[in-house]
């Protein structure tokens, strides 16, 4: 892990130079250019794993109602269950493995950026040091709520608890531990979850079009 946090801070400081190099040197700017560069290049598995969660989505009437038909016999249960997923054409864990190879990633990314040491001025729009958490809170509340979208968008079907409870804890909780991290990787962060809710509306309009 040390490895791909000391790569990416070696690519923000790359993106830094960059800045400069256009006359607007600022390391805010340079994690934005990043996290674009990131979400680009993840883009093919990014869109397995929505594919993936979305169709897994879309089976959970048929599956629920399999579930109720068989409850009482657990070895034709299983096997109707994947009757069911080889007549959708789905495999359940087909959005596991594009997970599995974002994760060291995106764990890279975060202790890259939150252990990032700025060699000079380091504001970015009204914040005087990204380095420390943002004093007017903005970026929080930015997390929680692209969160909060990023979650509601990816998961329609808000029926379950558990769910509810993902839907509404999760954006509490980035919001929550996002007044306590520096401003530069909350930033990472906003960016990261526009992008996916891009991706997102993105991969839905296609699929209506189709």
């Amino acid at each position: 892990m040390d490895f791909l946090s000391s790569l990416v801070q070696q690519v923000v400081t790359i993106m830094y130079n960059f800045t400069a190099m256009i006359g607007i040197p600022n390391y805010g700017l340079a994690i934005i250019i990043m996290t674009i560069i990131v979400k680009v290049i993840l883009y093919p598995l990014t869109a397995k794993q929505i594919a993936s969660t979305t169709a897994m989505m879309e089976l959970q009437p048929k599956m629920k109602a399999v579930q109720e038909k068989y409850k009482n016999d657990k070895v034709l249960l299983n096997q109707k269950m994947a009757e069911l997923y080889k007549e959708q054409g789905i495999n359940p864990l087909a959005g596991c493995l594009p997970l599995l190879v974002q994760m060291p990633i995106m764990i890279g990314i975060f202790y890259g950026i939150r252990d990032f040491e700025y060699v000079g001025p380091n504001s970015f729009l009204w914040m005087q040091n990204i380095s420390l958490p943002d004093p007017y809170y903005i970026l929080p509340v930015l997390s929680a709520l692209t969160t909060f979208i990023q979650s509601k968008q990816s998961m329609p079907d808000t029926s379950s608890p558990q769910n509810k409870v993902m839907l509404y804890f999760m954006p509490l909780f980035i919001g929550y531990i996002s007044f306590t991290f520096p401003a530069g990787l909350v930033l990472y962060w906003v960016v990261m979850n526009l992008m996916q809710i891009a991706q997102q509306a993105l991969m839905n309009k296609k699929k209506v079009a189709v």
